[in-house]
């Protein structure tokens, strides 16, 4: 059985321990409400951005500014999107997971051949790919100190001209997309070539356009892209403060048991000392007499 002094001082510890994952908890919390409302208001924007585009996209013929065409997948770049902290549970294993499991299942022979690369976005997939000797791009990885749009545009920019140039065949997005505070859907996505639409009727509205259409699909389609690439940051952000806080008030929840634990063998182990002290006196009592 431990010591007083030792319970008492591991009753301090997980104390202490506890203040820290409720005040984490309180900041995750305060984060996540400014997060949520970046995603949630650009969502709609992007959504209809997405629908314009789909729509000249089904009426363009042959190749839309050159990020539609498709051709054999010999070079690949993944875009894996984590977090710079760690302490939110698996919401960064679940992105190392996803990349690994896409890379076994599509770019098996590709990554043999090291013709896959990495451009991590975030410190965690930095350090995590880094370490494992992965093919990585670690120009762009600093994105959520603060959330900017020109970050992740620069991040984007690099894998559309790498796409235009033939440095890459085939770039695809892997992020954590946000639900609910305690819910995270883990999103793996084409991001070029662009994908057709999947029903070009849906989209077929009639637009008077001003200047040529062709203009407006050069100047929409890298807009649209950028945006594509900054919506899964800032639904990563929003997953990650949601992901935190859950993984803090869990931790909170645990302490506290641990803490009822730790007060009863506290109790138990004082008793025990009183008795024996209490049976001592008494037998020292009797051997007088």
């Amino acid at each position: 059985m431990p010591s007083l002094k030792e319970v008492k001082s591991r009753i301090q510890s997980v104390t202490s321990t506890q203040q820290i994952t409720k005040a984490m908890k309180m900041v995750a919390a305060a984060k996540l409400r400014r997060a949520q409302d970046n995603v949630t208001q650009m969502r709609p924007y992007a959504q209809k951005l997405s629908s314009l585009l789909q729509n000249l996209s089904s009426q363009s013929e042959g190749e839309i500014a050159g990020y539609s065409g498709v051709r054999p997948v010999n070079k690949v770049l993944i875009m894996a999107v984590t977090s710079d902290k760690g302490l939110c549970g698996a919401f960064n294993s679940n992105v190392f997971k996803a990349t690994n499991k896409h890379i076994e299942d599509n770019y098996a022979s590709e990554m043999k051949a090291g013709s896959v690369t990495i451009l991590p976005l975030g410190k965690k997939a930095l350090d995590y790919f880094t370490k494992r000797n992965y093919n990585v791009k670690a120009d762009f990885w600093e994105q959520f100190s603060p959330v900017d749009f020109k970050k992740s545009a620069a991040a984007a920019e690099f894998a559309m001209k790498g796409f235009l140039a033939g440095d890459f065949d085939r770039v695809d997005l892997i992020y954590n997309e946000f639900k609910n505070v305690a819910t995270q859907i883990m999103i793996t996505e084409q991001f070029l070539p662009i994908l057709p639409p999947e029903a070009a009727s849906t989209y077929d509205v009639d637009y008077i356009y001003q200047p040529s259409k062709e203009e407006i699909v050069e100047e929409l389609i890298p807009k649209s892209l950028k945006i594509q690439v900054f919506k899964g940051v800032l639904d990563s952000n929003a997953a990650e403060h949601g992901a935190r806080m859950t993984a803090m008030e869990q931790a909170t929840d645990n302490a506290a048991e641990l803490l009822k634990e730790l007060k009863l063998t506290y109790n138990r182990t004082r008793q025990a000392a009183i008795t024996k002290e209490i049976l001592e006196i008494v037998a020292g009592a009797e051997a007088l007499g």
